[in-house]
């Protein structure tokens, strides 16, 4: 199930450990690469209208390459938070298998307690360095 091309453009855009893990994910989940690289008027609008919780430059999407990438299991369905979840585990582990450190904007603290945020990006994932 290789990435559709729009997917693949946006990874362009990213970290190549980012490149690295999306590209294995695909292999076995179907998934949809939505955002990488983020410039000043796009991070701030998102920010304006709740959607981030930084201004730019301050999101790991404002780097170039981006260090934050928004990917989803297709088809979407935002109301399916338990198939985020799924999804999620499934990133962090083909990441941690390459020795990649990711965290999860389901788990921002990284306690495995998915419901203890003050704010949910289920599709956010950005490496730690």
């Amino acid at each position: 199930m290789p990435l559709d091309q729009k997917s693949k453009q946006i990874l362009r855009e990213c970290h190549p450990d980012l490149i690295n893990v999306f590209e294995s994910v695909a292999v076995d989940v179907p998934c949809k690469v939505t955002e990488g690289f983020r410039d000043e008027d796009a991070q701030n609008a998102l920010f304006e209208k709740g959607l981030s919780h930084l201004t730019f430059p301050n999101s790991r999407h404002n780097k170039r390459p981006s260090e934050a990438v928004d990917a989803y299991p297709t088809p979407i369905d935002w109301k399916d938070r338990e198939r985020f979840v799924l999804f999620a585990g499934f990133v962090l582990g083909v990441a941690a298998t390459k020795g990649i450190k990711l965290k999860w904007g389901g788990d921002w603290n990284m306690d495995f307690q998915v419901r203890d945020n003050n704010f949910d990006d289920l599709g956010h994932f950005e490496l730690i360095f």
